[in-house]
C-alpha cells in the first residue's frame, strides 16, 4: 500500500516538473522571439549582403528547381544592396513562392505549412566574409511523394466508387501525376491521367497535359455518350485572375440507344470528332467559395471548334459567362456576423454555328456540343435537362440560355455562423432555346445572324421558367451539398419539372 502511495506521489511529482520544465521553455522561447523582433526592428536600415542562402529538408527537390527561386536573393545577383528589412522582405517572398506550387489545389503542393526562416552570421574565421554579410536558412518539410485514396461519392442522381493515385514532386520539381479510375451508376466508368508542371520554377505559370477515356449514360436523351481523347493547357495568374488556355481533341460516339428515342438523338448518333481551342478567366474574390458570405465571382470561357485549321468534323464558337455576388444581411440586435447572407448567381451561354475548315457554309449544332439546364445545380426544381427544347421524351439540348438565382441563406439556432451549415430560400429561373432555322435554308453567314438575333429576342419573351423552395446545404471542404424541397412556379410545355425533396452536389452552384 505504502509503495502504491508513493509511486502516486512520484507520478504527480514528475508531471508537476514536467508542467514547470514546459512553462520554462516557452517562456525562454517568447523572450527570445521578442528580442530578436527587437533587434530586426531596431537594424531595418542596417546594410548587409546575402552571401548564402541554404534550403534545409528539401530532400526529393532537385537542386536546379530551387535555384531559379533562390538564386534571385543573393547579394551576387544584385545591381544595389539589402537593408536588413529588404532581405527578409524578399526571403518571404521566395518562401511563398516555394508554398505556391500547389496554391490551385491544396492537394498538388509539395510543402506543409509553415516554411521558416532564419537569419545568421558567417563563421567570422571565414576570410571571405564580410562584416556586413548574413547567411539565410530556409526550413521546409515535404510532403509525402504518393497518395492512394478509394471512395464512394453521391449526388446528381448517381452513385459512384473511384480509385485515385496521385504522385506529387515526380521529378523533384514541383511536377505532378493524377492518375483516377471511377465506376458509377450513370457514369459507368471513367478513366483520367493528368501531369501538370510548373513552367521555369514559376508558381503562378503551369503547364498540363492529360488524356481521358469516358462512358456516360444520358437518361434524359436516351443514349450513352463514349469519350475518348486528349488534351493540353497553359495555366497563369494575370491581370484579371486566373487564365487557361487550352487544345483539346476528343473522339465522341453516340451509342446505346434506347428503344424510345427521338428521331433527333438517333440522326446525332454514331461518331464524331471535336477539335478545339479553349479560353477560359476567372476572378474570385469571394471569401468562401462553396458558401460565399461576401464577395463576388465573375468566369469566362471561349471556345472555337472545327474552323479554319482546327478540322474535326463538327464547326462552331462556344461562349459562356457567370457572375456570382455574395452580401453579409445585419441583423438588427446581433453584433458582428450574423450568418446570414444574400446570393444572386447569373449564368448565360451562346452556341454560334460556323463553317468546318475553310467551307463557306455553317454546320448546324450537334446534341453533343448544345447546353442543357435544369437539375439541382443551376435551376432547382427541373430535373437534369429539363428545361428547353424536347423531342418526344428526350431532351435535345438548346443553343442560346440564360439563367439566374437569388439564395437567402442562414445559419441554423442552434450552430451558429461558425459552422459550415446553412437554411436556405430560394428562387432560380432560366429558359434554354434552339436556333430558329429552317429546315430547308442553308446556313450561310447570314442567315445564322439572323436566326441568332430572332432567338435572342424570343429569350425575353414571356416570363422564364421558374421554381422556389427552401432547403438546407452544407460546404464540405471539397463540395457543396443541398437538400432542398423544391416548387415549380412557372412550367413550359413539356419541360419536365420537379415538385418534391431534391439531391444536389456540386462545386459550383448557382
Amino acid at each position: 500500500i505504502f509503495e502504491t502511495l508513493r509511486r502516486r506521489d512520484n507520478s504527480a511529482a514528475q508531471e508537476e516538473k514536467t508542467r514547470s520544465v514546459n512553462e520554462r521553455e516557452k517562456a525562454l522561447f517568447e523572450k527570445q522571439q521578442k528580442r530578436l523582433s527587437e533587434l530586426v526592428e531596431a537594424n531595418t536600415t542596417l546594410p548587409c549582403t546575402v552571401s548564402t542562402v541554404r534550403v534545409l529538408g528539401a530532400v526529393h527537390t532537385r537542386p536546379g528547381f530551387l535555384k531559379r527561386i533562390i538564386d534571385p536573393l543573393l547579394s551576387a545577383n544584385r545591381d544595389r544592396p539589402y537593408t536588413l528589412s529588404e532581405a527578409i522582405r524578399e526571403t518571404q517572398y521566395a518562401a511563398d513562392k516555394l508554398h505556391r506550387h500547389g496554391i490551385i489545389d491544396w492537394l498538388k503542393g509539395i510543402f506543409h505549412e509553415p516554411i521558416s526562416i532564419s537569419i545568421d552570421r558567417p563563421d567570422r574565421t571565414d576570410p571571405s566574409s564580410t562584416p556586413t554579410d548574413v547567411d539565410l536558412y530556409i526550413s521546409l518539410r515535404e510532403k509525402g511523394r504518393i497518395a492512394f485514396k478509394t471512395g464512394t461519392e453521391a449526388g446528381n442522381a448517381e452513385g459512384s466508387a473511384f480509385t485515385n493515385l496521385y504522385w506529387r514532386n515526380m521529378f523533384g520539381g514541383a511536377e505532378s501525376l493524377n492518375l483516377n479510375a471511377s465506376i458509377g451508376t450513370r457514369t459507368r466508368t471513367a478513366y483520367q491521367a493528368t501531369f501538370e508542371t510548373p513552367i521555369l520554377g514559376n508558381p503562378d505559370f503551369r503547364g498540363e497535359v492529360g488524356a481521358l477515356s469516358s462512358s456516360t449514360q444520358k437518361v434524359w436523351a436516351s443514349h450513352e455518350e463514349v469519350l475518348k481523347g486528349g488534351w493540353t493547357k497553359l495555366r497563369w495568374l494575370g491581370r484579371g485572375g486566373k487564365h487557361e488556355l487550352g487544345y483539346s481533341g476528343i473522339w465522341r460516339q453516340i451509342t446505346g440507344l434506347a428503344e424510345k428515342a427521338s428521331p433527333t438523338v438517333r440522326g446525332d448518333a454514331g461518331d464524331s470528332v471535336k477539335s478545339s481551342i479553349t479560353y477560359s478567366v476567372t476572378n474570385d474574390q469571394r471569401d468562401y467559395p462553396l458558401l460565399p458570405q461576401n464577395g463576388y465571382l465573375t468566369r469566362s470561357t471561349l471556345e472555337l471548334a472545327g474552323w479554319g485549321p482546327l478540322q474535326g468534323d463538327v464547326a462552331f464558337g462556344k461562349a459562356e459567362v457567370e457572375g456570382q455576388g455574395a452580401v453579409p444581411v445585419p441583423i438588427p440586435g446581433v453584433k458582428g456576423n450574423s450568418g446570414v447572407s444574400l446570393t444572386t448567381g447569373l449564368r448565360a451561354g451562346l452556341l454560334y454555328p460556323l463553317p468546318l475548315g475553310f467551307d463557306s457554309k455553317a454546320l448546324a449544332s450537334r446534341i453533343t456540343d448544345r447546353f442543357q439546364l435544369g437539375g439541382p445545380t443551376d435551376v432547382r426544381g427541373f430535373r437534369l435537362g429539363g428545361l428547353g427544347p424536347r423531342d418526344g421524351p428526350d431532351a435535345v439540348g438548346g443553343d442560346l440560355y440564360a439563367a439566374g438565382s437569388a439564395n437567402l441563406l442562414m445559419p441554423l439556432p442552434r450552430l451558429g455562423p461558425e459552422k459550415p451549415v446553412r437554411m436556405q430560400a430560394f428562387l432560380t429561373g432560366g429558359r434554354l432555346l434552339a436556333l430558329k432555322q429552317s429546315e430547308t435554308e442553308e446556313m450561310s453567314s447570314s442567315s445564322v445572324r439572323q436566326s441568332i438575333s430572332s432567338t435572342v429576342a424570343e429569350l425575353g419573351n414571356g416570363l422564364p421558367s421558374m421554381s422556389t423552395g427552401v432547403g438546407l446545404v452544407y460546404a464540405h471542404p471539397v463540395a457543396r451539398f443541398e437538400l432542398n424541397f423544391s416548387l415549380p412556379l412557372v412550367v413550359r410545355k413539356g419541360e419536365d419539372a420537379r415538385k418534391g425533396l431534391q439531391f444536389g452536389l456540386g462545386i459550383t452552384m448557382l
